[in-house]
């Protein structure tokens, strides 16, 4: 059975390309608190234009 990988020591070339590849941008965080804030934020502005407009 053969091995699909590409071993980066194995030559020079393959060696060159991975040294040169872009560093892979880490996971990106949760945004799961800024939508629970906005969707908090959102409901205590309703509820205030509420009591000011009904008071």
């Amino acid at each position: 059975m053969s091995d699909n990988s590409v071993d980066p020591s194995g030559n020079t070339e393959a060696f060159r390309a991975f040294t040169q590849k872009a560093p892979e941008e880490p996971a990106a965080a949760s945004k799961t608190p800024l939508i629970v804030g906005g969707a908090v934020v959102a409901v205590v502005l309703i509820a205030l234009i509420a009591w000011l407009a009904l008071g």
